[in-house]
């Protein structure tokens, strides 16, 4: 891997891997996306996994949404519990009148 330890010129692009690539590359395996790297020094070309733009989109939009449904749950959790606690209250408050 001289990419690691020279600079390098990107030649293809980050780009999904093919069941092929997957299954033969490491780099592949983590990511799922590979880019394709000349070495400046040893003019060696070499692949390189990346993360897609594509992919981290869909990922945080995922989040996002998700989120979005924890937040909705626990909005009607407090609304339930604070239905159950004002009408405790209201209970407390006519049986404390009735006492009278």
């Amino acid at each position: 891997q001289c990419w690691r330890v020279e600079d390098y010129v990107v030649v293809q692009e980050c780009a999904r891997c093919s069941s092929f690539q997957t299954k033969s590359m490491t780099e592949c395996r983590p990511t799922g996306f590979v880019e394709k790297v000349t070495c400046a020094t040893s003019k060696k070309d070499d692949f390189k996994r990346c993360r897609s733009a594509v992919m981290e989109a869909h990922i945080f939009w995922r989040f996002v949404g998700t989120m979005m449904c924890v937040a909705a749950l626990f909005a009607v959790l407090v609304v339930c519990r604070q239905r159950v606690l004002d009408r405790k209250a209201l209970e407390k408050v006519r049986k404390q009148l009735e006492s009278i």
